[in-house]
């Protein structure tokens, strides 16, 4: 195989959590690493690093099609003049998410969500999908379990769903040209996003609608209890990083991985008929 040095890779979501650690990581390794993120502040924290191979990539919001079309275009050029390596890898990451009744979920921050998660990648990899050809690279997902319901958490989740979907599909469709999809199903993970849709749900129970309280808030606080527990065995997003650099060298990487807190006890939910898993959600619900 080629060494690290020899390939480029674009990583979504790189100014905090997993993106981030994923993205020193990998530049630390010898990629090129085109790192995607929305504003100057995130540039000069990549550039503060003094890694010569990371290359911020900015503006790169993914709820803008036109952003991520520039984008495209800029990593096609400098492929094309040996500004950077050959490219190997789509790397999605990026996303957020809030803790939220289906019922009370903001609706834009659901679709920026949905294009965070499911459209801008897959303008990604329509774009970029000619250089993937050329090195047989790799398109890497970054995930929840997805395949079971998890109440408050649909805009995740719902994505999520989808993400496995498209991934599965395009490893039947790009078979032929040699490029794998992987995802990698990440359990509890400390991310700053946490803390933040926690803090958001704290917030909004104190300006709840009385009607909406009535039929909620108890229920939410339960969420933010367990949260706190949950919270306190996350994993680490530097071994996250690690695992996709594991799977960007290996020979013949395997279609799905799992790692984070809970992440094997989802692997084994999904393996469940569909029934199971809503009965055995429905009597955790109850407690």
């Amino acid at each position: 195989m080629e060494s690290e040095s020899s390939k480029s890779v674009l990583v979504t979501g790189a100014s905090s959590g997993i993106g981030k650690a994923t993205t020193v990581f990998l530049a630390k390794q010898g990629y090129t690493v085109l790192a995607g993120v929305r504003k100057d502040f995130d540039v000069q924290a990549l550039n503060n690093l003094g890694l010569n191979n990371l290359k911020p990539l900015c503006p790169l919001d993914l709820t803008k099609p036109d952003q991520v079309l520039a984008a495209t275009s800029l990593v096609k050029e400098q492929v094309r003049t040996n500004q950077i390596p050959p490219f190997y890898s789509i790397i999605n990451i990026a996303g957020g998410g809030s803790i939220s009744p289906v019922e009370l979920m903001h609706i834009s921050d659901f679709r920026e969500e949905l294009e965070k998660r499911i459209v801008a990648p897959v303008i990604l990899l329509q774009e970029l999908l000619p250089l993937l050809r050329m090195t047989k690279g790799r398109i890497i997902w970054i995930a929840t379990p997805a395949l079971f319901p998890v109440p408050y958490v649909a805009d995740i989740h719902a994505a999520d769903f989808a993400v496995n979907y498209i991934a599965r599909t395009l490893n039947l469709e790009l078979l032929p040209n040699g490029i794998r999809n992987i995802l990698i199903r990440c359990g509890g993970i400390k991310t700053p996003s946490v803390g933040r849709s926690e803090k958001e749900l704290a917030e909004r129970l104190e300006t709840m609608p009385k009607e909406m309280s009535d039929i909620y808030k108890a229920r939410l606080e339960k969420v933010l209890k367990d949260q706190a527990k949950f919270d306190s065995k996350r994993t680490e997003p530097t071994e996250v990083a690690m695992l996709i650099a594991n799977v960007l060298a290996v020979k013949n990487p395997k279609t799905r991985y799992q790692i984070g807190h809970m992440s094997k006890l989802g692997a084994f939910l999904e393996k469940l008929p569909q029934l199971w898993v809503d009965s055995i959600m429905e009597k955790r619900e109850k407690r």
